[in-house]
């Protein structure tokens, strides 16, 4: 007889359950790795002191205001957008040293494992986001439209993390071994600061303005001005993202998912073969 494949409500069961079970696993392998562990909570606190006092005392802020308060959303978009790196590395470790190959062998649902990854990671960029706003306050940042606005900021920062932790996982995944994912991590860097998260882009030559604009972390961190009330506001010719940029950080989050969820698996399924 030809075996009934289960009907879809039990797959997404299937996938959830075990997905759930691989957060747990890189979670307890933080926990076996305190080094990456400190690193990954003090960090954020780190960011805040250094770029807020080093360039805080050396950079203007447009139409006035504190640059700490204008620099709290461009950080926080840079800690979001480290979930690329980071995922990147976690999984080309994985694949390199026999782990997934072991998870295939396994009878668990295909989207479980970079479920879990992604999972995982959104976990611990909640707990890094929360220490550097606790940072952030200490040293004078504060959000000024109420707590709901705040809230929309940080859910839009999580959502933006875990699209871009998909991201993450691919490249991981196609990537040879870690050796390889570690010399491609200066290539994301320029992503963080060629935006509006740490000086405005008015100044900037047209072509380099033009892909700072259009570029989601400069989405992201106008997103966090706008709902934290902090300055930075954008101009009245700003591009389309900055001028809107709650919409755009969603378009942003719903294609990166689109593209690369299927992407995703399709490479944890079809790797090593």
């Amino acid at each position: 007889m030809t075996a009934l494949a289960p009907p879809p409500g039990h797959r997404l069961r299937w996938t959830f359950t075990d997905g759930l079970t691989l957060v747990g696993r890189e979670l307890g392998r933080l926990r076996q790795e305190p080094g990456e562990l400190v690193s990954m909570l003090i960090f954020p606190a780190i960011m805040v002191v250094l770029f807020g006092y080093v360039f805080g005392s050396a950079i203007q802020v447009p139409g006035g205001g504190d640059y700490r308060e204008y620099l709290m959303p461009g950080l926080f978009s840079m800690v979001t957008f480290t979930a690329v790196m980071t995922l990147m590395m976690r999984v080309a470790t994985d694949a390199s040293r026999g782990v997934m190959d072991r998870f295939r062998s396994m009878p668990m649902a295909r989207l479980a494992v970079p479920f879990g990854q992604t999972g995982a990671d959104l976990l611990a960029g909640l707990l890094s986001l929360a220490i550097m706003a606790g940072a952030g306050l200490l040293v004078g940042w504060q959000p000024h439209r109420g707590l709901i606005p705040a809230a929309e900021a940080f859910l839009l920062l999580i959502v933006l993390r875990y699209a871009l932790g998909w991201v993450g996982v691919y490249v991981g995944l196609v990537v040879k071994n870690e050796q390889a994912a570690d010399q491609m991590v200066p290539l994301f860097l320029p992503f963080t600061m060629l935006s509006n998260s740490f000086v405005p882009t008015d100044g900037m030559p047209g072509w380099l303005r033009f892909l700072a604009d259009w570029n989601p972390v400069s989405a992201i961190t106008a997103a966090s001005r706008e709902l934290f009330g902090n300055p930075g506001v954008p101009p009245e010719d700003a591009a389309w993202p900055l001028a809107h940029p709650v919409a755009a950080v969603l378009l942003w989050s719903a294609a990166l998912l689109v593209v690369f969820v299927p992407l995703s698996t399709r490479a944890y399924t079809h790797k090593g073969r």
